[in-house]
Parts: structure tokens; sequence; C-alpha cells
């Protein structure tokens, strides 16, 4: 779990002062960018029985078969093997300040990555399509959104849902209810959470957007007549209708969603302060007003908001 965030942007500039003769490896403190409906609902699991349950035996169902499948279907990387997305990775652990997680290729035509495992054995799963898709930059948010499922401690729980969502639900049926539900609902609150680890991984919101579109989209050839202020002005239509309480059941936010909160956290100061901390050029001494941006609590609130429908 992340730690408190800390954002009191004159002591940033201090520290920049101090730090400018150097290089300073961020730490997880100086990213405590995680929303806040996350930290509390994984919170809550700890003391929800079903979840905790279905926890245990999931883990202990990944843990015999996972591993050797990967290693026999997919391409592990590594500095000898797709040598840029090893470097990639890399790179994402760094600015996030965890170990840099096991990534693997998989053969599928679906544009999709996930991060699978244990607390203590992660990985990340990368699909063939998406690499082929995406640009080095775009990638690269990706992958940071997946290193933030690691720094955030979601890794069990995106694993259990995934293993109840599949083989479990289907002998389990409603039984299996009372752990996917909350599960799902922390889920589309981890999203919202790890979409902001990718954009402190690419440092540019319109990269950030542009990846997260590319997944609705899932062609090239019409990527190239994309609006993407189009595309996020269509949730409005369907903001009323009934279709809005199938998210309910949903691992995901809906993209339009997500694009609109990940611009509101584009807005903080704390995103201000990483893309200065890491380009060396304290903003303070321009005449940055810390009222011009926003505090992470007024950046959760508003996304909040959005969430439930309200604006």
């Amino acid at each position: 779990m992340a730690l408190l965030p800390s954002l009191d942007f004159n002591a940033y500039c201090d520290r920049m002062r101090a730090d400018s003769q150097g290089a300073r490896t961020p730490s997880p403190g100086d990213l405590d960018y995680s929303y806040v409906l996350d930290r509390q609902t994984r919170t809550a699991f700890e003391s929800a029985k079903p979840v905790e349950l279905a926890v245990a035996s999931a883990v202990r169902l990944f843990q015999e078969r996972e591993r050797g499948r990967l290693l026999g279907n997919a391409v592990k990387v590594s500095a000898r093997q797709f040598p840029r997305i090893h470097g990639i990775a890399l790179e994402c652990a760094q600015t996030l300040g965890i170990a840099a997680p096991q990534v693997y290729v998989v053969n599928s035509p679906h544009v999709n990555a996930a991060t699978y495992g244990t607390r203590t054995d992660s990985f990340v799963l990368v699909h063939s399509a998406l690499i082929d898709q995406y640009t080095e930059q775009e990638l690269r948010f990706v992958i940071g959104h997946e290193c933030g499922h690691i720094h955030n401690s979601h890794v069990v729980y995106l694993t259990t849902l995934h293993l109840l969502k599949g083989i479990a639900q289907a002998a389990l049926g409603p039984l299996a209810a009372p752990a996917v539900l909350p599960l799902s609902a922390w889920s589309r609150r981890a999203e919202i959470t790890c979409d902001r680890a990718g954009l402190l991984c690419t440092q540019d919101d319109k990269i950030a957007y542009r990846a997260l579109a590319r997944l609705v989209v899932g062609s090239s050839k019409l990527w190239e007549q994309f609006n993407i202020d189009a595309f996020v002005e269509q949730y409005e239509e369907g903001r009323e209708s009934l279709s809005r309480y199938m998210e309910a059941f949903a691992s995901h936010p809906y993209l339009p969603k997500r694009i609109m909160a990940l611009r509101v956290f584009a807005q903080s100061e704390l995103f201000a302060a990483h893309v200065a901390q890491r380009d060396r050029e304290p903003q303070c001494a321009s005449g940055h007003v810390e009222s011009e941006r926003l505090s992470m609590p007024e950046v959760d609130r508003r996304v909040g908001a959005l969430l439930k429908g309200h604006i």
C-alpha cells in the first residue's frame, strides 16, 4: 500500500534546490498517487471473511499451476530477450520505487495486459497485439500501469478475481458472488490508481490518453481517424441509460470515465511536482503557484463524483 501523501509544494521546492547537484531516485512516499477509495477498500478486505477465504484459495491454486504454464507458452522478457521492453519495465519500476517485475509476452490478438501472482512473486503479461499497435511511449504507460498494481499491493486480489470469474465461478455459480462483487468494485477503483501510475511513468498526459483509447479502438487503420474528445463526449449519452448499471459487474470502469479521471489527476500538484523533479527544472522558481494545481484530496473528490456519475 502506498504511503500517505506529502503534498507540500513549498517543501518540494526546497528539496529540489537541495538536490539540484545530483539525481535522486523517487521513493514511494514521493509518489502517493493512489486513489483513496482503492486504499480504503483494501483495508476493508482484511476483515471481510468471504474475500479472505477466496484470496487464500486462489493464491494456492495460482502457485500450483501458473508459472510452469507461462514458461511453456509465453516469452520471458529479459536483457537478452526483447531488451527494449525489459528496459521500459526497469525504468517504470524505478519511477515507482519497486523491484522490476518479470514480464512475459503472450501470443494473443487481444489488445491487453495484466498482472498476476502473489505478494512476493508478481509478473506482468503483455499481449503481442498490444505491442504491435502501441508506440514505445504508449507501451510505457501500459507497463507503468501494471507496475502500479504491484506498487499498491493489488496483485493477490487481481489474481483472486481472475480465478473466481473463471474456474471458481463456473463451478460455484452464485456461491462465488459474495467475493466476486466486492472484488469487482475494488478493481474498478484500483484501475484509477494504476492509470495514475502509468501517467507518472510516461509524464505525458496525451500519451496516456492515447494508450487508454487504443484499448477500445483495436484497429491501427481506424486509429488514424479516431477523435479522443468525441469518444469522451459519448459518455454523456449513456449516463442515464440502464446500461450504466452493468458497470457494477465489471472489473474496469468504462474507458471514457478512465480518461476523464486521468485528466483530473493530470491537473494535480503531485503530478506537476513529479514532472518537475524528473526534468530537474523546478517550476516554483518561474512563478508557479501551488493553488493553480489540485491537491490529491480534491482530485479524489472529483474522481469519486465522476465514478458515481455525478459529473
